[in-house]
């Protein structure tokens, strides 16, 4: 990867011929390694963007219902939803305003055969005037939750969790060195970087449609790239660590780093309702704080719950938890996508008055900085603007794969990756380049040890394999 130091007396015009074939290299391998996870990230990120309404629609046929009569109660239709799922636990259900859609009565269990243990949440809906089971939801299938585990882990659990970080981290690579490739130098160079060449052939078109496409995108697929980091599981467990140190360890991140840490999360969701449910409607008297056991009865409360959760005017979704284990308050929680806007209200068992409430800027300070990123990295910050920004920005990204995949295609050469050929002496990146390197690779551990890996790789390759060395560009020039 030719990483010394330029020497004093190097020529200007050398020097940046030099530094540009080195800078180039690793736009080429970042490229060649991240671009089909890119594409990946894209096509999911762009689904996850709309999942309020991908749910909304999928949901059509429960809601707005034509009732034959008055609608049951929300305990009996709870009741009911718990006969239907007798083997799960229940975590609760989802505020509805209007009283002819289908009750949303949420569950965990344990689909693991012991003494496995993996935890998912269903929902099940029922209809309000008759009890009727509409449907039981495995919510690992929704299309959204599916779009958001490929954008995750790729359906490959930790190893592609950790994969796509290392992907996300070259793909910043990519993107700072394509800037620095395709930046402007002066005022004549702005055609093909700041607007296409449309006139110039397809030869150009293709290398313009890559760099002005990539200049304009950049910047926010940077962001995205950058706001996705409290997810990773190296990152972010890095961070989980730092943010242990001081009072904001006294509250817990509302985001989870990783596949195991978003499977201990649903088996505390789970292990949460375990207390064994009364039927009296003064149970959190007696002790018995209202999540149901598996096959238990389900916990009476849950009309004047709604109707004082309605009251708080809490942005949808909103959920409605019974007491549970170490929890003797009902929990009124907002899960909405836009951050800012969560709150969480507790109330009491038996006059269900507000007891407590939190919210967004009652947080640390660092997960109030996170968080307004992951709800505009989501699409959900301000509104359908921040949806239309991002689905922009994913056309662009699809349009970088789909480029450097032509350009790269027909001026490969006979018999060779098409690489660009390594330098064999002469001046070569400035102190601050390298130090620049040297911190990207320490904020981004999985780049810093990649990196390693790569120059070591590339050292082994040019020693003792001189076929794959040629065919990598390995070459010295």
């Amino acid at each position: 990867m030719n990483i010394v130091i330029r020497s004093e007396g190097a020529d200007r015009a050398t020097y940046r011929s030099a530094a540009y074939r080195v800078i180039w290299r690793w736009h080429f391998y970042a490229g060649l390694f991240c671009l089909p996870f890119v594409f990946v990230l894209t096509i999911t990120g762009a689904i996850y963007l709309f999942k309020p309404q991908i749910n909304a629609f999928l949901d059509r046929p429960y809601d707005h219902l034509t009732l034959a009569g008055a609608p049951k109660s929300l305990d009996e239709q709870v009741a009911a939803a718990q006969a239907a799922l007798p083997d799960a636990r229940l975590t609760g259900i989802e505020l509805r305003a209007d009283r002819q859609d289908a009750a949303r009565v949420l569950f965990s269990k344990n689909i693991a055969a012991a003494p496995a243990e993996e935890f998912t949440n269903f929902r099940v809906m029922v209809r309000p005037d008759t009890l009727e089971i509409l449907n039981i939801e495995d919510e690992r299938f929704r299309p959204t939750e599916l779009a958001h585990d490929l954008h995750s882990d790729m359906l490959l659990g930790a190893p592609g969790h950790i994969l796509l970080e290392l992907a996300g981290a070259w793909a910043i690579v990519m993107i700072v060195t394509g800037l620095y490739l395709w930046w402007p130098r002066d005022s004549q160079s702005l055609a093909g970087i700041l607007y296409p060449r449309l006139s110039s052939g397809r030869r150009l078109f293709w290398r313009d449609l890559h760099a002005v496409t990539g200049f304009w995108v950049s910047f926010f697929a940077l962001f995205l790239l950058v706001t996705a980091l409290p997810w990773t599981t190296v990152w972010g467990k890095s961070f989980r660590y730092l943010r242990s140190v001081g009072e904001q360890a006294m509250v817990k991140q509302d985001w989870t780093t990783g596949p195991a840490d978003k499977q201990a999360q649903r088996k505390e969701g789970f292990q949460q309702a375990a207390p064994a449910a009364s039927a009296d409607p003064h149970a959190g008297h007696h002790g018995h704080h209202g999540g149901a056991m598996a096959g238990g009865p389900a916990p009476l409360g849950f009309d004047k719950a709604a109707a004082a959760a309605a009251a708080l005017g809490l942005a949808d979704p909103v959920t409605i938890a019974p007491p549970a284990a170490g929890k003797p308050n009902w929990i009124v929680k907002s899960t909405t996508q836009n951050r800012p806007l969560r709150r969480t209200v507790e109330l009491d068992p038996t006059s269900f008055e507000t007891r407590k409430e939190t919210g967004f800027f009652s947080s640390p300070l660092i997960d109030r900085v996170f968080g307004v990123g992951i709800a505009a990295h989501e699409g959900q910050l301000f509104g359908w603007a921040n949806q239309l920004l991002g689905l922009l920005t994913a056309i662009g990204y699809l349009l970088l794969v789909v480029s450097s995949v032509v350009m790269w295609w027909r001026r490969r050469p006979q018999g060779a990756l098409g690489a660009p050929p390594a330098l064999s002496s002469g001046p070569r990146l400035a102190p601050f380049v390298v130090g620049l390197v040297v911190a990207l690779g320490v904020f981004l551990p999985t780049l810093g040890l990649s990196l390693l890996l790569v120059l070591a790789t590339e050292q082994i390759i040019r020693r003792f394999l001189p076929g794959a060395s040629g065919w990598l560009g390995l070459r010295p020039i």
